[in-house]
């Protein structure tokens, strides 16, 4: 059985997202697609609109075999270790044979030449990056202009003039230095993105929008149906059931009261022991204390938004403290001993065949629930990250109002979620 990989968010599942599956499925001949999605909260240090278990629903019914989970410590991380987690456990399954992104180039040949030379990291790269960076370029700025220069300089005009800054391109940058660097024999594809942006703020005409624009068209409309022209049936039935029952949509607002209190308790020296809070921005989160009384999440980002502090940043960084991600958490040793379990969400009868190969062929213990770490022995990073993905859940349900105690361990007992049929 030919399998191809996906790395998702599905926040939520929409008609660019089944595009995309039917084109990787079609571009590669898979006969079965494994997902790694992320769980509770994205790389943008976002909340999800709905729980993992309601999401991996979507993407079973909507085309996927297999949905394992992105630990949230490489879920919320920046782009190099969201894209080592996620390309190392697609590696790790031992059954994927492929795997395919969206890019807004569709250019593999070019992103590649481009990872050969990123993911060696030669010294004139480096030095580069750090001419850059002290001439007062961001980082992700003085990383492409040094890949810029070095290319040129390597004779490699195309790759030099690649457009790095779009958001898909850079992302599937990073999945194919992760794939150089883990040494992996999963061949890489690229489909090229139609119509809406990464970013795209408003819902063009059409059925294809993105996710950013559906998530403001449902908290700005208060209703499923707001999203009804963009998304498949099954993303709509699930989120009518979820909202309905109290769980969805989940946003900053209802995280509010549990991440103010946390930084309104921790001291500037404590702050800055969390990840991506360095710079200062310890001191800059507690100037504005004062404030939070009458500050909702998002005015609070506005007020510590600076050109270095970026809003993607700022919300990793409060998603760091809400989770308790601390920056030892977060060292490249542990990131890279971190991917140490297959965590499933979910499977159709398809994804049941693929586990029965992953009992041989995975490279990691595979786990159907948090409870299954313990028996298989899990130790050091691999430990931790698991316990931040409970944790994960206890903060989550704890915003969508659960009632129930229960619902702040369900990692420790939930099965995956089994769909029969789409």
């Amino acid at each position: 059985m030919r399998t191809v990989g996906v790395i998702v968010e599905y926040n939520p599942f929409h008609n660019g997202h089944r595009h995309h599956l039917e084109e990787s499925v079609r571009a590669t001949g898979a006969d079965a697609v494994v997902a790694v999605m992320s769980g509770h909260f994205l790389q943008r240090g976002e909340p999800a609109l709905m729980d993992k278990w309601a999401r991996a629903e979507t993407a079973l019914r909507g085309g996927c075999d297999l949905v394992i989970e992105l630990p949230v410590a490489y879920a919320t991380s920046a782009a190099e270790w969201f894209a080592y987690g996620a390309v190392g456990l697609l590696d790790a399954t031992g059954v994927v044979d492929c795997f395919c992104f969206g890019s807004e180039s569709g250019d593999i040949d070019a992103l590649r030449r481009i990872a050969e030379l990123a993911a060696d990291e030669p010294a004139d790269l480096r030095g580069r990056i750090a001419e850059g960076l002290s001439a007062g370029l961001s980082f992700p700025d003085a990383y492409s202009a040094a890949l810029r220069f070095c290319l040129a300089a390597r004779g490699d005009s195309e790759a030099a003039a690649f457009p790095l800054e779009q958001p898909n391109n850079t992302l599937g940058l990073h999945y194919l230095i992760a794939w150089r660097r883990l040494g992996s024999r999963m061949e890489p594809h690229t489909i090229r993105r139609v119509q809406a942006g990464y970013h795209d703020a408003d819902a063009p005409a059409g059925s294809i929008a993105s996710a950013t624009a559906l998530r403001r068209l449902i908290f700005g409309r208060g209703r499923p149906e707001a999203i009804a022209s963009y998304v498949p049936p099954v993303t709509l039935d699930v989120l009518r059931r979820e909202w309905e029952a109290g769980r969805a949509p989940v946003g900053w607002p209802a995280l509010k009261e549990q991440l103010f209190h946390l930084l309104v308790r921790l001291g500037a020296e404590e702050l800055a022991g969390y990840r991506d809070i360095g710079e200062g921005l310890e001191h800059r989160i507690r100037r504005a204390l004062p404030a939070l009384e009458r500050l909702e999440v998002d005015e609070l980002i506005g007020l510590l938004k600076t050109k270095r502090y970026t809003r993607t940043r700022l919300q990793r960084a409060l998603t760091a403290v809400l989770l308790g991600i601390r920056k030892d958490d977060w060292r490249p040793a542990a990131l890279r001993e971190g991917l140490a379990y297959i965590r499933v969400l979910g499977f159709t009868p398809k994804g049941q065949e693929l586990l029965k190969r992953m009992r041989k062929a995975a490279k990691l213990p595979v786990l159907l629930s948090a409870a299954g770490g313990e028996g298989a022995g899990l130790g050091g990073a691999g430990a931790r990250y698991l316990e931040l993905d409970a944790r994960a859940t206890g903060v989550y349900a704890l915003a969508a109002g659960a009632a129930d105690p229960r619902a702040l361990l369900r990692d420790y007992y939930e099965p995956p979620i089994i769909v029969r049929s789409s």
